[in-house]
Formats: structure tokens, sequence, C-alpha cells
């Protein structure tokens, strides 16, 4: 049930509906049920068990110091969100514009240090010799496609701050009186008996590092209720217990994995990029590293990177990336002069479909992200993740109607039955193996992505997915033919007695020009910490990082961890073995969890990461 201590004396408390997170999902659900929970005339549709004579009882629990805090840009089109607000005005929502620009864009390697096939370097000799039918931009060392494909394009959709229109969702709903959203409350397991969930428990507080009782402790207290709504994102520790009691339906598996790498700018005056221009870039700065720019109202843009788990590089610090991607001449001539604002990363569960663990049970429904509603052929996740809640708020109302308790029959004849007869269930099935083709490299994976694309999900790249901790190489193995191994070792070396990034030196060895800060745009990780939302760790809980088998970290070679860290909380532990761990700089994006090149000893499926539940955070409602 939990890793905190269970024979201690807990408070309890009875709500009706007790529900995890509070991202596009949730907002899906509570804007749905918050409108049906009560008839025209105040009545309620039903009566709270918890509190007898009012409508049910339903309270929302977000890990994060504030709605909205540490989510990100994004691009969608927009339907389900439409559809809940009929007459949607988006200048009442900061940070919101509707599409009115977009372009795919191909990155050609202008340094000449990017790792490419020999299969990809002759197809991009090729377009020089298209020309304009290719959108070849010499001066830019780019091609900007001559369309879109249909499949991706976000065409009459809209660009939002996740950050500011969860907070707008977050006034809404509660305006109602019928909702609560408790923030700064992280959920640490559900509450199982057998495979029915009760409820939740909160983190215990109050504690040392270890989640031991220490000064000042405070019980999580235990949340009954007759139904848990888990919308936890891609690592949410009430998802993963679930997933560990139940196992996940035939065939499926979480094994694809991205971590986002964003930014929040004031563009420099004169850019020339107008309000709701939209682009996606492929090719740099490695070929298997997918970029975005989303152009806010007032000179404003979130943009970043995806590096995703079949991007075979033992270390790859995503942030180092971030910076070549931007100071690319396609890009960097609307960014140089600009600053930047904020800076965050994210977690992205990119199995899609395939990761669709078991949607509902006794006393549970999985929405959003955590329950595979990601589109990974689109591109889209928080449109699915919003019709999911809706689905699920629909079907909550049909059940209480009737007076139905929420048993797995009740809930897969409602809401996965609304779930399987949707446009995110027919999209989904197109797009199911439409990634398979990246596990044999980029070009099998985007002639897989445009096969899907084109036939609908009726051809594809056929492969074998493998877990990320399968797919990773050593860096002697990935380096082979550019840096000798025992310069490799030296270098390993160097680093350790600096406390220096090897990946920073690794890159610098293998081509990759030195990244000169200006102070605004182009800053040192640490500082874009600093400057973009800082990182707090309330005191008095548990580090939320930390490694299920000590011995498994002390005989691995490549520590992955440490050189995917997104904050740079998880450094070398001089000591040797177990790396070490600073939450003060853990922005929770949960890269650790998958970038592990160890399996558990007791779970082959999982890695040596355990990611529990834990406050604080990156503070900032813009990314």
């Amino acid at each position: 049930m939990s890793e905190q201590t269970p024979e201690i004396e807990r408070q309890t408390m009875q709500v009706d509906i007790a529900c995890v997170g509070f991202g596009p999902a949730m907002c899906g659900f509570l804007t749905t049920l918050s409108r049906l929970l009560v008839h025209e005339d105040g009545t309620p549709v039903a009566e709270s068990k918890a509190m007898p004579g009012l409508p049910p009882q339903v309270i929302c629990y977000e890990r994060a110091d504030d709605v909205g805090f540490g989510v990100s840009g994004v691009v969608t089109k927009g339907r389900a969100i439409r559809n809940s607000y009929l007459h949607l005005d988006l200048s009442e929502i900061p940070m919101a514009a509707p599409v009115q620009e977009e372009k795919l864009v191909y990155l050609l390697d202008p340094v000449g240090a990017s790792r490419r096939s020999t299969l990809l370097r002759l197809a991009e000799k090729a377009i020089p010799l298209l020309g304009r039918a290719a959108g070849y931009r010499k001066e830019l060392c780019a091609a900007e496609l001559p369309w879109t494909p249909e499949f991706m394009s976000k065409e009459e959709g809209m660009v939002l701050s996740m950050g500011q229109f969860t907070q707008w969702v977050a006034s809404q709903v509660m305006s109602t009186g019928l909702v609560q959203v408790w923030p700064s409350m992280p959920v640490a397991a559900p509450l199982l008996d057998g495979n029915k969930v009760l409820g939740v428990r909160l983190a215990d507080q109050g504690v040392n590092r270890k989640g031991e009782p220490d000064m000042g402790f405070m019980p999580g207290m235990d949340i009954r209720a007759d139904l848990t709504v888990v919308a936890d994102g891609p690592v949410g520790p009430v998802s993963r217990a679930i997933d560990e009691r139940l196992g996940m339906p035939a065939g499926r598996h979480v094994r694809d994995w991205a971590v986002g790498m964003k930014a929040v700018v004031d563009l420099p005056e004169g850019c020339g990029l107008q309000p709701g221009t939209v682009l996606h870039t492929i090719g740099y700065p490695e070929p298997e590293i997918f970029g975005f720019l989303y152009v806010y109202p007032n000179n404003v843009a979130c943009m970043g990177i995806f590096v995703p788990s079949w991007f075979d590089n033992p270390v790859r610090t995503a942030y180092r990336y971030l910076q070549h991607w931007m100071q690319h001449p396609y890009l960097w001539r609307y960014l140089s002069g600009g600053t930047l604002r904020s800076w965050g990363a994210k977690s992205l569960q990119e199995s899609g479909r395939q990761g669709e663990p078991f949607l509902a049970g006794d006393g549970y429904a999985r929405i959003g992200e955590c329950s595979g509603s990601t589109n990974v052929l689109t591109g889209s996740g928080v449109d699915e993740a919003w019709a999911t809640g809706k689905h699920l708020g629909e079907s909550v109302i049909e059940l209480l109607k009737c007076c139905k308790p929420f048993t797995r029959e009740n809930l897969e004849e409602t809401y996965v039955r609304r779930r399987r007869a949707s446009w995110v269930e027919a999209e989904a099935k197109i797009a199911e193996h439409a990634r398979d083709g990246f596990q044999h490299g980029f070009v099998p994976g985007m002639v897989g992505m445009a096969l899907a694309g084109f036939t609908k999900g009726r051809l594809r790249w056929p492969a074998r997915i493998k877990r990320p901790q399968d797919r990773l190489p050593t860096i002697e193995e990935y380096y082979r033919g550019r840096i000798p191994g025992d310069e490799i070792q030296a270098i390993r070396e160097q680093c350790r007695a600096k406390g220096a990034s090897l990946h920073d030196a690794l890159m610098d060895r293998a081509g990759w020009p030195a990244v000169e800060p200006d102070g605004k745009l182009l800053v040192s990780h640490q500082d874009a910490l600093l400057l973009g939302g800082k990182v707090q760790a309330p005191a008095g809980y548990a580090d939320h990082v930390r490694f299920a088998d000590p011995t498994v970290c002390e005989s691995c070679y490549t520590k992955v961890c440490i050189e995917a860290c997104s904050g740079q909380a998880i450094t070398t532990n001089p000591e040797g073995g177990v790396p070490l761990f600073d939450r003060e700089k853990c922005v929770h994006c949960g890269a650790c969890l998958w970038n592990c090149s160890k399996s558990r000893p007791d779970d082959e499926e999982r890695t040596n990461v355990l990611f529990s539940a834990g406050a604080g955070g990156l503070h900032s409602a813009e990314n």
C-alpha cells in the first residue's frame, strides 16, 4: 500500500470522490462533474454518503505548490476543450492564442557534430538538389516542408500555456462550490484491499530524508472514498502502485518515454513571429530530437525539445541539446536577443495506447496520460486527456443518478464504453504502432510514422519495443569510432575529480562548439533554475528519489541517471556507490525513473530508481 510506516495511527477522512493530480485530464473531469452534480433548481443529483444532505463531496489533491505549476506550453486542436466551453474566448486566458500559421521544419546540421547514419546523410544530400520543392533554405541550413501532414496539423487549434490554462480552469470549477482542489498535498499511495481501491494516503510530514519519523512528525492522512480518480501523469506513484498490484493487460507495456526540456522566453523586438505561430522541428541537434516553438501574445513564446528513449545516448543531458537547438540558424534569427522567463522539464509517456493499463477497477478509474491517452502519431495529449476526463465525468453522473456503486463492471459499462466509442480511441488505434520503427533508427522511425499516418494505421514499420534500460549502450560503444576508450576513461576521471558533467566534456571532445553564455537566454543550467522560477523542497518530507538496490548502483558503470537529470539533482558520490540526490534541485520531471540503465532485481520491467511522492518542485505558472 505504501512505503510509509503502516502500523502507526492515522487520521481518516471520508469523501465521496478523491482525485489525484490536477492536469488537463482532471480539468476535463472536474469541469464536467461540477456542471452536472446539481439540477437546475440547485438540488443534488445524488446525496453524499460522506455528508448526507449535501451533493457528493469531491476533493482533488495536487502535488505541486499551486495548480498549474511545472507543466508546459502546448499546441492542441482543442476539440474536447471547445466542446466543454462552447463559447471559449481565448483572450480571457493568459498566454493563449488561436493557431495562425504552422510549419514543419527539417534542421540540417550546421556544425558537423551530429551523429547521422549513412542512410540519413545520403538522404540529406538530396535536399539541396530538390531546392524549392523541398523548401530548402541554404542560408538557414534548413528545409521548410511544403506542407504539414494532416495527421500532425493543429489547424484551427490553439496554443496555450498549460500552467495559465489550468489555473483558469481551476477558478471555473472551484467557483461552483462543488469541487475542492488542494495543492501542495502529495499523495503517497493508493489504499488497497486486494484489488479494490479504497482511497489514497497522503505523504507523511515531519520525517527525515529516509522517511523515518522526526521532529514534528505528522502521519499522512488516509482519504477514503467510494471512487478514486487517478490522473497523476506519467510517473505518478498511485498509478504505478496500481500497476504493480494488478499488472498490465496482456501485450501492454510502458517502454517508450521522452523528456521535454522547455523554456518560456521574451522574444526580441521585431523578431517577426506573430501570435499563433507554430513551428515543429526535426533533425537537430540530433536526428532523434524533436523541437517546438509556439508564439503567445505580447511577444512571448514557449519552446523546447523532446529527447526520446530511443535516442541511444547514455549521457544525454537535455539542457545542452536545448541550447544548441536554440542556436540553429533557422531559430536563432528569431531568438537572438531574447530573454529567458521560465524553464522546466517533464517526462512524457510515449507508449500511447500500447501503454494503456487497466482503465477501471473496483473503486477507481484512470484518465489522461497515466491511462495511455497520448496520441503518439499526432504528438498530441492535452485534448485527448481532457476528453477522457469528460468521459469519466459523464459516467460518474450516470452512475450516481442510478445509485449504482463504482465497481469495475459499472465503470467499464459507462466510462470505458464511452472511451472506446470516442474519437480518442479511433485515433489511438491508428497511432498505436506509429513510432515502433524508431527502435531500428531515425529513418525507419520517420518512415513508420508516415506509413501509419497516411494509411490510417494499416501499415507500419514492425519492431519489438525494448525497455529503455535494454537499449542503452555503454559510453564506449556509443562513441566508438569517435573517441578512443582510453580517452573516455581519462575524461571520466577528470570529470569525477572536478564534479563536472561528463556529457559536456564528451560533447566538447566530439566536436560540439562551446555554448557562450549571454546572460539572458543562453545561461548555465543552474541559472535557468533560478531565473525561471525557483525550486523549493519543503522540509519534513522524505526524499522522493531513491534507489531500490544499492548494490546495483555500485556495479553500474554508466550511471545514466546522473547525466540525464534535468535539474542536476543527482550527482556522483565521491565515495562511489549510490549517487547523491539533492531534492532542492529536483524539478520532478521523472527522467531518472526511465533513464536508469539497470533493472530492479525483483522486477525486470522497472528500473532501479524509486520515484515516490514529493512536494515542491519547479515554481512557474508559465511553463
